[in-house]
């Protein structure tokens, strides 16, 4: 037996040799195996003589099963051997094989890139916190004014602007034939929001209570309904009833019933405080994750189509899984879109190769950093999930232990200490410690 692995960057080409007698042992192993499988009429399972097998199940199924048994085989010895890591099932390229000759068998793995890591310290990047102004604020709380506002009927001269509420009958028409789904009575309208298809609620303002009118639109071309997608409509529109809304005063009054202040200068202090720390939280985040790319776009490596496939597929299916549990579907969400599961499955890709970009770069620092997951860690892990589920230790340790997953929670927990190697070494990062010990 001999076995040849050529490395070709993110493929590998193993040659697979096997003597005559080899082969022989590989067919006897499936005989046996195959026997165990099936039940033959006047013998004991496992019992049967090969030729009665062999009239049973046919010959080619003796020759499939004893290739499995010795590719298979030599297939995995040459992966561990070598130390290397598949990222999909290996391709045949060349078989040459029949009872009582020598096999000779090439495949063409696909392998999981080893990145070429470039700086990871010493990293520089700008953080940029936005300031707050009281223009900010200003706008929290008008914000609150809006939500405490009071829909009240309007005066009967009243014409409709934006803001305010509509009720409308309505009926399309494309063709001059109605359409199916084209038609509404009593639907609470806000003129503004853009709830209806663009053009629709533009060409109601002015109109008054108990005014008709046409609206003409288009529809646009990426419309979830096929049937009228891109097509021309006229909507007849009747004008049943308008609201406006009454905005309350800004008193103290006012923020004590809509807000944890009792008074206008109290809400503005805890409003800034709070947008400062927002804005100082998602510029640390951002700050983070520029580290990170930029660490990534240093290294140098090739990530294989089939792994962007399959972790946008992953994907796909932990958004199927996220909507379920929103007694929602996939199909249904994908139709409020107006896409297909191709187009859907297709936009994931570049964040899939993006993520997985980073998870292979971060893989690659904790393997140079030394980087060790302790018993005490993945402890934490698990409580960590248990309390943000409500369940116990326990049943999450059992979890992940019936599931297989205990090497994707040591490797979630790597991944995030690499990241802080990458960020505990950026320019800035001892000034920045310096501060805190002062």
């Amino acid at each position: 037996m001999s076995v040849s692995v050529e490395r070709n960057g993110n493929e590998a080409t193993l040659k697979i040799s096997l003597t005559v007698e080899e082969v022989a042992k590989g067919f006897e192993k499936a005989v046996a195996r195959v026997n165990k499988q099936v039940t033959i009429p006047g013998f004991r399972k496992g019992k049967a003589p090969r030729r009665i097998l062999e009239t049973h199940v046919g010959k080619d199924a003796i020759k499939e099963e004893a290739f499995q048994i010795l590719a298979n085989g030599e297939y995995r010895k040459a992966i561990d051997e070598n130390k290397l890591i598949p990222v999909a099932d290996p391709e045949l390229k060349e078989n040459k094989f029949e009872e009582g000759q020598p096999m000779e068998v090439t495949l063409l793995v696909t392998l999981r890139p080893e990145p070429e890591l470039g700086e990871y310290k010493g990293l520089d990047v700008k953080k940029e916190v936005r300031e707050i102004t009281d223009a900010d604020v200003d706008n929290a709380v008008e914000a609150l004014q809006k939500r405490a506002a009071k829909l009240v009927a309007a005066p009967d001269d009243k014409k409709l602007e934006k803001g305010d509420m509509a009720t409308i009958d309505f009926k399309g028409f494309i063709d001059d034939k109605p359409f199916e789904g084209g038609e509404g009575k009593g639907y609470p309208l806000e003129i503004g929001s853009g709830a209806f298809i663009p053009g629709f609620e533009d060409q109601l303002i002015g109109a008054g209570k108990g005014e008709s009118r046409e609206v003409k639109v288009t529809f646009p071309e990426d419309y979830s309904s096929k049937e009228v997608a891109g097509k021309e409509a006229l909507f007849k529109v009747d004008v049943k009833d308008i609201k406006v809304r009454e905005i309350p005063e800004v008193t103290d009054e006012l923020i004590a019933a809509n807000s944890d202040s009792k008074t206008v200068a109290e809400f503005r202090e805890k409003t800034a405080e709070r947008m400062k720390k927002a804005e100082a939280d998602s510029a640390e985040q951002k700050y983070r994750r520029d580290l990170i790319n930029k660490a990534v776009e240093n290294a140098k490596f090739e990530v294989p189509q089939v792994m962007v496939d399959e972790r946008a597929n992953q994907m796909v299916d932990e958004m199927a899984m996220n909507l379920e549990a929103h007694r929602m579907s996939l199909p249904m969400y994908l139709q409020y879109l107006g896409k297909d599961i191709k187009t859907y499955r297709d936009e994931q890709k570049p964040v899939a190769l993006e993520n997985i970009k980073t998870d292979l770069v971060l893989e690659a620092i904790a393997e140079k950093e030394g980087i060790k997951v302790t018993e005490e860690e993945a402890v934490a892990e698990m409580q960590q999930i248990a309390d943000a589920q409500g369940a116990t230790l326990k049943q999450v340790r059992k979890i992940i232990k019936d599931n297989n997953s205990v090497s994707i929670l040591i490797g979630n927990i790597a991944r995030r200490k690499a990241a802080q190697v990458i960020f505990d070494n950026a320019k800035g990062a001892e000034k920045k410690e310096e501060a805190k010990a002062e």
